[in-house]
């Protein structure tokens, strides 16, 4: 037994009513938003107030945020957003907080609520952390200068031209010399042990180092003495005179040669070559 099919009248009110039901509720889902955001807006300022007298400063920030999100609807940004990211920058810098501390003083310093005092102490902060980075590289804490330097963006970059990319590079050829010098010294090459010496130019490197150089200057002593001896029963083939190769070092040392470098120029202007013979180093014709 077949239904009876409905009217053709009744089912296209049918097809009609539907749109304008769903149009209905999305319009009353759309409007009760938008009314649950007016009302939130509304309360916002209350609750930053109070937040901002109680010393809240997180729920502080988080609302003036808020607020400033919704200011197309207030259309002004509230003056205890700017006291909360004064205080809240203040207290993540005693924290030693620097990274967050300089980005919320910036965003301090780029509003509306900055002064030339908080762009006063945004520099203020940044050429501390730079001259505690450099205080504390001199000590020999590379790293510790690096974090500073991290949270002013002077740490690396990939070009190389950051702060601590040169200080990483002066760190690492002085370690090299230090190391160079150890190596020589142990071989008995004391010239080339000391011109390597001579190149360190860190205070820290330079300290570690002074053992090294002590020892140095011990065993040259002791090979200058055994030189001495040998000058007492003449002086070797071929050599070059001692008296007239240690002017010429002289010489090129008051230019500004290191002693390695000195030896072995002043030897070849003299027309000898530097000789290695076991412990001693001598420039011979």
């Amino acid at each position: 037994m077949r239904r009876a099919s409905l009217p053709t009248s009744v089912q296209a009110l049918r097809r009609h009513r539907l749109p304008r039901f769903w149009l209905a509720a999305t319009l009353g889902l759309v409007l009760g938003g938008i009314g649950l955001v007016y009302w939130w807006e509304r309360q916002l300022p209350s609750r930053l107030e109070t937040a901002a007298r109680q010393g809240d400063l997180d729920a502080c920030l988080r609302y003036s945020d808020q607020l400033m999100a919704l200011r197309w609807m207030s259309g002004a940004v509230p003056i205890q957003q700017g006291q909360c990211r004064r205080l809240k920058a203040k207290r993540l810098w005693g924290a030693d907080q620097w990274r967050p501390a300089l980005d919320l003083q910036r965003q301090l310093v780029h509003s509306a609520a900055g002064t030339e005092e908080d762009r006063d102490r945004l520099l203020l902060w940044q050429h501390r952390l730079e001259t505690t980075a450099m205080r504390l590289f001199r000590d020999g804490q590379l790293d510790a200068a690096l974090r500073r330097l991290a949270a002013i963006g002077e740490d690396r970059r990939p070009d190389g031209t950051a702060l601590g990319n040169a200080l990483e590079d002066q760190w690492k050829a002085n370690r090299f010399y230090s190391e160079r010098a150890a190596r020589l010294l142990r071989a008995k090459r004391y010239w080339e042990a000391l011109d390597a010496i001579d190149r360190i130019d860190h205070p820290w490197w330079r300290r570690q180092s002074l053992p090294l150089r002590r020892q140095l200057e011990r065993e040259m002593v002791l090979l200058k003495e055994h030189e001495a001896e040998h000058d007492g029963h003449g002086s070797l083939p071929h050599s070059v005179p001692a008296d007239q190769l240690d002017a010429l070092v002289q010489k090129k040392l008051v230019q500004g040669l290191g002693e390695w470098q000195a030896f072995r120029s002043a030897c070849a202007d003299l027309g000898g070559r530097v000789v290695e013979a076991g412990p001693e180093t001598a420039c011979q014709r």
